[in-house]
């Protein structure tokens, strides 16, 4: 393990992240073998300084174009740009990496952020990026769909109170409105699925460290949204009971590791509050732990949904305080050797 970097291999199509496919996992998977044997690539196991590469929600409804919740970012090539870069960052660094993390954000048709949910005093579901207020609910505008209620087995009057507690908890602490978002990482379907450029590489890595990728799924409860893989939006219902709980294993898990490299979509919504909750855990333990967290700052972009918002100057000024308060902000072009407090 004496090179800085590895070569890209030959097999890798820059031009193919921004589309679907079939990874040839046979064939990968022995040229992988033979990778690791050209460059003396050693097996993760053996790794004095452990780097995990938490991959937040690098999936098709996210990173492909025409898909349901694309994020372009202003430049409106953002994720896939950004898939890019990360494919090339991690065979580049194949030999540094100790384990992948991927994040599946998971959805089912009727949950608290879908349109199904809601209806209002005609029966008509709210459209794709109604953000949903207090008042909204207290108003009657928007109301838990009593056929919903029926479909999960919720009680209509609980349900509803739910709906006015959830909104009132986001309110008060600081979080962005309910969204009603596109039907979107629905669970059995292609938009669900990891991009397939980075789906291979996450293969090619597994087979040439003999590293296990931890695939970690969040977001399938439907009385909350889950942006963050460590934690939901709402943790307590409307009679302060539990409904979700913070990933307390996830967050020990990376925490051993003597290095995280966090990247993914959006970098305003999944990334920013994953690093937020992440940075709650290690300021509740020891600030100092923040110093071993890097963000691929070049691998991640905000939504933006042109004419109707633009979270670019939100996800900058969340990236801003991670940096204040001992993250490192580093770009995927730059050598994990180079990076400040890596010692390999």
């Amino acid at each position: 393990m004496s090179r800085v970097e590895l070569p890209v291999p030959s097999f890798f199509d820059l031009d193919k992240v921004g589309a679907v496919w079939r990874v040839p996992y046979q064939e990968r998977a022995q040229q992988a073998q033979q990778w690791a044997a050209t460059h003396g690539i050693k097996p993760a196991a053996e790794d004095g300084f452990k780097i995990s590469l938490l991959i937040v929600d690098a999936q098709n409804t996210f990173c492909i174009p025409e898909f349901e919740l694309y994020v372009g970012g202003r430049s409106g090539s953002g994720a896939v740009d950004d898939s890019g870069r990360l494919c090339e960052f991690i065979y580049r660094n194949l030999h540094r990496i100790t384990q992948m993390i991927p994040t599946m954000d998971t959805h089912q048709a009727m949950q608290i952020f879908h349109a199904v949910y809601l209806i209002d005093a005609d029966g008509k579901h709210p459209d794709p990026f109604t953000l949903v207020s207090v008042e909204d609910i207290k108003q009657g505008r928007w109301k838990f769909d009593p056929e919903v209620a029926r479909g999960l087995g919720i009680d209509y009057e609980y349900g509803q109170r739910h709906l006015l507690s959830y909104a009132r908890q986001l309110r008060d602490i600081g979080k962005y409105a309910l969204t009603i978002w596109p039907y979107h990482s629905m669970l059995g379907g292609i938009g669900h699925a990891l991009v397939s450029a980075i789906e291979e590489a996450v293969f090619f890595h597994s087979i040439a460290r003999y590293s296990q990728p931890n695939f970690h799924v969040k977001g399938n409860n439907p009385l909350t949204e889950h942006y963050s893989v460590l934690g939901p939006e709402v943790t307590v219902g409307p009679d302060r009971q539990t409904i979700a709980s913070k990933d307390l294993k996830l967050i020990e898990v990376l925490l051993e590791f003597d290095a995280v490299i966090i990247a993914g979509q959006a970098k305003s919504h999944c990334v920013a509050w994953t690093i937020d909750d992440l940075l709650q855990s290690v300021l509740e333990r020891d600030s100092a732990l923040a110093n071993k967290v890097y963000l691929l700052e070049d691998c991640s972009s905000p939504v933006v949904i042109p004419h109707v918002i633009d979270y670019t100057s939100v996800a900058d000024a969340a990236f801003q305080r991670f940096a204040n308060a001992g993250m490192h902000v580093v770009r995927s072009v730059d050598p994990i050797a180079n990076w400040p407090g890596i010692r390999l």
